[in-house]
């Protein structure tokens, strides 16, 4: 047996793996507790075997930074997030993280020496980009923490990076008009319309089939989005379970997109093949996925012949949003809109936008309310017993 599980006390799992022979030719084991259910031991009894199967298990007490980094991403960034997520992670830590940290052993991995690796990494790249440094390290440490690596996370006694995130951009109605005439005749005429009036993101847009919509019901289903990993277009499920959601869409678009499904099928007709329900709605002629990054730079060129300078595709989701705050609708019906976790997030978010509401709320409230009527003392004074007048008096 290469490995087993027993259990020491009420949610307390102890693991045993055989990792070889020694020198003395008697057989070598690894022991590791596990706090949880038993199923949390069992995954780690697998990321334990896998390791060995791969030649990289490293004994806990000469574990190094790179070697937990990569057991990490094997063990729990793979399985546990998206694709786009894992590329970036393995981009930080083989370009930033490993020539600097790597060789350090785990447990001699202190506080002083993360904020050092801070402050000369701030030379060489922004403090938001360090930041997210911090972000990645301190995920992987407490994942170390977890299996018993480590007893406290060295992260939580530093202090990250400070920066000033870049102020949202929102184009207000008149700068959506600008906008559409600039980019209407163009390939990306029918995402833009949409992403305006829907708030999809960029990779639900793109992913959206004809299946995916409803235009008796008026409504869009959010099933599938597609991503671009190192130079290929690919379609994945929504990354949590709010993004796959259902999401209603106004008249106008229902009508827009009911006339461009007659263009599209009038094209795809010229080329001698029906359009079917799973083609994806916005596609080049040969009906090939939009790639998101020629999207993007033909957006910001439109945008910027449009007098929108800075103005990304993303801030068409911000603008669905505060139009919809403008427009009185609920927070609630907006956080489920954008496929946000929560409504506290998407009041978060936009807060500033928010803020800025107060004086036209009461405006309205002004509009409810009577005017209010002196003259208030008199009666009182007219009304006070003899006894309330002793109390006044006295006090």
């Amino acid at each position: 047996m290469r490995g087993s599980i027993r259990e020491k006390s009420k949610g307390s799992w102890q693991i045993q793996i055989y990792t070889g022979t020694g020198p003395d030719g008697k057989p070598r084991r690894h022991f590791e507790t596990i706090r949880g259910r038993k199923g949390d031991a069992q995954r780690r009894l697998t990321e334990l075997l896998s390791s060995l199967d791969k030649g990289v298990y490293t004994p806990p007490g000469k574990l190094t930074v790179a070697e937990h980094l990569n057991q990490w991403l094997e063990g729990y960034v793979k399985t546990n997030c998206s694709i786009r997520t894992l590329d970036g992670y393995q981009s930080i830590i083989e370009r930033h993280l490993k020539p600097i940290l790597g060789h350090v052993q785990l447990k001699q991995l202190h506080p002083q020496t993360i904020q050092g690796y801070y402050g000369k990494a701030c030379e060489k790249v922004s403090a938001r980009t360090v930041a997210k440094h911090h972000r990645l390290l301190s995920q992987a440490l407490k994942y170390a923490v977890r299996q018993g690596y480590l007893g406290r996370n060295p992260c939580d006694l530093v202090d990250a990076p400070s920066w000033k995130g870049r102020p949202m951009r929102t184009l207000t109605p008149d700068e959506v008009e600008v906008l559409f005439d600039m980019v209407h005749g163009s390939l990306i005429y029918p995402v833009t319309y949409t992403a305006v009036s829907t708030g999809l993101r960029q990779a639900e847009l793109l992913g959206l089939r004809w299946r995916d919509i409803d235009l008796d019901m008026l409504s869009i289903s959010v099933s599938q989005v597609l991503y671009k990993r190192r130079g290929v277009c690919l379609i994945k499920e929504p990354k949590t379970a709010h993004s796959r959601r259902r999401v209603a869409m106004t008249p106008k678009l229902a009508l827009f997109l009911r006339e461009y499904r007659a263009e599209r099928e009038s094209i795809y007709w010229q080329l001698g093949k029906p359009l079917t329900l799973d083609d994806l709605i916005f596609a080049s002629v040969e009906s090939k996925p939009l790639d998101p990054s020629i999207l993007s730079h033909e957006f910001a060129r439109i945008a910027k012949l449009a007098g929108l300078n800075g103005v990304r595709f993303h801030d068409l989701r911000h603008t669905f949003a505060s139009l919809m705050f403008l427009r009185g609708a609920k927070p609630k019906v907006i956080s489920e809109a954008l496929g946000h976790s929560s409504v506290a997030f998407t009041m978060d978010v936009y807060s500033h936008i928010i803020e800025g509401m107060q004086e036209d709320a009461m405006a309205l409230l002004d509009e409810v309310l009577p005017p209010g009527k002196n003259g208030v003392s008199q009666k009182i004074n007219a009304n006070l017993t003899p006894t309330a007048d002793i109390i006044l008096s006295n006090s």
